[in-house]
């Protein structure tokens, strides 16, 4: 029988809040994506033969399952799809190496394989990636291409990154701060996948940290994902507004491992993100599996390299475009829960300066311009940039208001500010 049970009470919502807290020890590295960050449409190549017959769990007794888990080694293969309704990113570049697009495309590396670049690379259409762990110090995320690869490695207080189309590799150091080698760069802890926002295991606990009294989480069910036995978490906001419709997480029944993550507009349609196993095998993977040595005649690129060259002068406190930002702290959060909106203004409260003609980049207007819609009320007027799940509203006088909610919501937040 698939096991089902009712939306939580006040009481059960205390006792999710303590196994969220539980499930913050609980270490899978198993790299997928989605970014919010989150933040993939997926048909159902990776669901299930069939709805297996499993004893009946609460949501309660699931979260804490997933909390237990004490797995840490694995390796497998990962589908990840992303649809997130935005036009083509190609349509920036011509913009070469303005404003808009880094020095390089690298984000001022000086190398394709800098992390950066790549896992931006994710935000949209269609991934395979190779994925291995080894508690939490050995970690390995390739993500496979038509005729080349591209893999980030952990190994102890190693970090390197290598794309094989360039022959170029990118190495740091991770002195276990999280800051990486040099003066903080945080360049290797950029690069190591076990830091990336990029599994299931993450996707799941950012999606525990919302569930409070604006949330309804259940068990929806059972499934088969890679091969394995799987309960449904399903989590939906209690909230209107929201363009959040259902996250859905497949949790693997033997060992609390989250194994898919499904996450479905409000809009409907097929999901936004959605990342899960095709393959996946719990055993200690093989030593030589996060060796790396960067083959003969590869360009190596240090991290402290690019901080002490020319990776400074791409920096935020250094460009032009972004003095006096430094201390910016115009941000107001408006509402609570799934619908709460960040209301965003210059110190002063003078709002952005909107962009006048002539200002932007024709490419880059077209672009803006196939996500906006002109909308008014009595803020005044403004353009609402839409994704299928974030969506921004930029009034005419620079205010901007920004949440994973619907349009209308938006210019509420507005006209109830004025």
């Amino acid at each position: 029988m698939a096991p089902n049970d009712s939306a939580q009470t006040t009481e059960e919502a205390k006792d999710l809040a303590a196994g969220r807290r539980k499930a913050a020890r609980y270490i899978v590295p198993a790299a997928v994506a989605g970014v919010a960050a989150a933040t993939i449409g997926l048909v159902p190549a990776l669901a299930a033969s069939g709805d297996p017959d499993l004893p009946k769990i609460t949501a309660q007794e699931l979260i804490e399952k997933m909390a237990a888990s004490d797995t840490q080694q694995l390796s497998g293969t990962v589908k990840i799809n992303t649809d997130l309704g935005l036009p083509s990113l190609g349509a920036l570049g011509d913009l070469g190496g303005g404003s808009f697009a880094p020095k390089g495309g690298d984000g001022g590396t000086g190398s394709s394989a800098s992390p950066g670049s790549k896992l931006m690379e994710l935000a949209s259409g269609s991934h395979t990636l190779r994925v291995a762990a080894d508690g939490p110090d050995k970690q390995k995320l390739s993500i496979l291409q038509d005729t080349a690869e591209y893999s980030m490695i952990h190994n102890g207080d190693e970090v390197w990154a290598y794309d094989s189309a360039s022959n170029e590799a990118f190495h740091s150091k991770d002195d276990g701060s999280g800051k990486g080698s040099g003066n903080g760069s945080g360049k290797a802890h950029e690069a190591a996948p076990k830091d990336l926002p990029t599994t299931p295991k993450e996707l799941a606990d950012e999606a525990l940290k919302a569930a409070d009294e604006t949330t309804s989480v259940t068990v929806g069910g059972t499934a088969q994902v890679a091969g394995r036995d799987a309960y449904q978490l399903v989590i939906k906001p209690k909230q209107s507004g929201s363009t959040i419709g259902s996250i859905k997480i497949a949790v693997d029944a033997k060992n609390g491992v989250p194994l898919k993550f499904t996450l479905t507009p409000s809009s409907g349609g097929k999901a936004a993100i959605d990342a899960g196993f095709t393959k996946v095998d719990f055993s200690k993977p093989a030593a030589s599996t996060f060796d790396f040595t960067p083959p003969k005649g590869a360009k190596v690129t240090e991290a402290d390299e690019v901080e002490k060259g020319k990776g400074q002068e791409h920096g935020a406190k250094n460009h032009e475009e972004f003095k006096g930002l430094e201390d910016f702290q115009g941000l107001n959060i408006i509402g609570k829960g799934w619908t709460s909106i960040a209301k965003i203004e210059t110190p002063g409260g003078e709002g952005f300066s909107a962009p006048k003609d002539g200002e932007v980049p024709p490419e880059a207007e077209k672009f803006l311009n196939a996500l906006g819609d002109q909308v008014d009320g009595k803020f005044g007027s403004g353009t609402v940039f839409k994704t299928r799940l974030v969506n921004a509203l930029m009034t005419d006088d620079g205010t901007v208001y920004v949440g994973a909610v619907t349009k209308d919501a938006l210019v509420k937040a507005a006209n109830e500010a004025k």
